[in-house]
């Protein structure tokens, strides 16, 4: 006996599961306790349950409306499959990410080269994220976390120095100001420029110094596109679902009240 009150209090799944069923149970079987005695078993569980569903989709909707209590998953950087982590410069138009190849001619160092690349993204309707914008943070630390699992960098070994991003516009809009009939998007890609560091050279009882950008190794540059996510799509469900039982329910109860009205209403006949 011990040893199952001390698994129900540590064990938090199990608790989680008693819990719910306690609750179910004693809330929901006391409504339908007192119901039952004025209406009887059969009514009083159909009231029973219409007030339950009703209850869910009013909770749903305020869930779906706030994006709170059972919700998805947040929004999100992911890899764009097969061209996530670009190496080189050329290989920015193979991959799709640029429409024409970055001009290089005069472009000697790795700076040129990055340069370049800046212009040729702006020219072509890219803009690029200020450091202080926090859009900036969300796909740096997305970034270095795909350029980490190649296994050519570890952390701390690379430097964000600049975001590029596109797309991701809403329509259908009436205006610009008139945007609430806009639930479609245009995909939304982003393109964070990463500088490798020259390696730190350690001394003891020395304040280790600030990394400096290695000039002689080319930009890593990681292509991503923007996942908007699932966060109100499971309140939705339950209130969309719970809707849908609670008119059943009524109809049946609305049934119900016309079929005895209807018998109420006949004429009575003489026993025989």
């Amino acid at each position: 006996m011990l040893s199952s009150i001390l698994a129900i209090g540590w064990e938090p799944e199990l608790r989680g599961l008693l819990t719910v069923v306690i609750a179910v149970v004693v809330f929901g079987g006391s409504t339908y306790l007192l119901l039952a005695t004025n209406m009887g078993a059969r009514l009083g569980f159909l009231v029973t349950l219409a007030g339950l569903f009703g209850w869910m989709v009013v909770m749903g909707l305020l869930w779906w409306i706030y994006g709170i209590g059972l919700i998805g998953s947040d929004p999100s950087w992911r890899q764009v499959e097969g061209r996530t982590v670009i190496q080189d410069v050329d290989a920015l138009y193979q991959a799709g990410v640029v429409k024409e190849r970055v001009a290089l001619s005069g472009a000697e160092s790795t700076a040129g080269q990055a340069t370049a690349v800046g212009n040729t993204l702006l020219t072509e309707g890219w803009s690029q994220i200020g450091e202080s914008e926090p859009s900036f943070g969300q796909a740096a630390f997305a970034a270095g976390g795909f350029l980490i699992e190649t296994g050519a960098f570890s952390a701390g070994e690379t430097r964000v120095t600049a975001v590029y991003e596109i797309g991701g516009e809403r329509y259908p809009k009436i205006n610009e100001t008139l945007d609430f009939v806009a639930f479609f998007h245009k995909p939304r890609f982003a393109l964070v420029e990463l500088a490798p560091l020259e390696p730190l050279r350690l001394e003891p009882g020395r304040a280790p110094v600030t990394a400096e950008i290695d000039l002689s190794r080319e930009r890593q540059y990681v292509y991503m596109v923007r996942d908007l996510g699932s966060r109100r799509q499971p309140p939705a469900l339950i209130t969309i679902g719970s809707t849908i039982i609670f008119l059943a329910l009524c109809a049946l109860l609305h049934r119900r009240d016309k079929i005895l009205a209807e018998n109420r209403s006949a004429a009575l006949v003489p026993a025989g």
